[in-house]
């Protein structure tokens, strides 16, 4: 059995068979992770933090679980001398790939060429997890991005081109954490819909919606088969599990 909890923003731990894998933590308000750290005490842990903007990292994510074996995988577009020398870190840019990681059989990143990654984990049990980290620039900095039609071209190219990455190298997914942010306003599910129409998701779980919780977990909207169950985890801590 696989637990997902709810963090806040992008942020996400999930409590697998042999690790702990948290995804994108800036904050806990609830202290949740705490109280899955302190429940987990023997499970390693691995941080992903996708790249260095304060929505996705904070500094007080390197002095978490100090009883637990831990290690960081990071994008390279953090500076290193933004993380403590003494912590074990595993460097990745996109297309990289990285195996037997505290309870990970395989890491494989994905990303554009500015280095903000997302990850593919595949657990010791077989569990495939997906977190979209910073990948398809169609949020609030994409929508900033694209300021003109050759913009918008280039960001739909640049989507495209990692979605098939990732169909390449699966074409199937147990977990997906991926954004839906209203806030966008004009298509805003059309990334998670292309995302979902190309790779089979047994769960989805919407991301980076801000206080839009009630718009992104309308998934009859845009989640173009029944075969995907949706999961609506929209208040920080609430947890699921599969």
């Amino acid at each position: 059995m696989t637990k997902i909890t709810y963090l806040d923003g992008s942020g996400f731990a999930v409590v697998a068979d042999d690790t702990i894998l948290v995804f994108d933590c800036f904050r806990d308000p609830v202290h949740a992770l705490r109280k899955i750290l302190k429940e987990n005490e023997s499970k390693p842990v691995v941080f992903f933090l996708s790249h260095n903007k304060h929505d996705h990292l904070h500094p007080d994510i390197f002095e978490i679980a100090q009883n637990h074996e831990r290690v960081y995988v990071l994008s390279n577009q953090i500076p290193a001398q933004d993380v403590p020398s003494s912590l074990r870190v595993a460097g990745m840019s996109p297309n990289d790939a990285i195996e037997d990681v505290y309870g990970c059989k395989r890491i494989k990143a994905f990303g554009r060429k500015d280095m903000e990654l997302s990850f593919l984990v595949t657990t010791k049990s077989g569990v495939t997890i997906f977190h979209q980290g910073n990948l398809f620039p169609y949020g609030k900095e994409g929508k900033k991005e694209a300021s003109n039609g050759e913009d918008i071209r280039k960001v739909q190219a640049d989507f495209e081109s990692e979605l098939f990455n990732v169909k390449e190298e699966t074409q199937e997914i147990d977990i997906v954490m991926f954004p839906v942010d209203p806030s966008v306003e004009t298509d805003f599910a059309k990334p998670a819909t292309e995302f979902l129409k190309a790779v089979k998701v047994k769960n989805f779980i919407p991301m980076s919606f801000g206080e839009n919780h009630k718009e992104a977990c309308l998934f009859s909207g845009y989640v173009p088969t029944p075969d995907t169950q949706c999961h609506c985890l929209s208040q920080v801590g609430d947890h699921v599990s599969i």
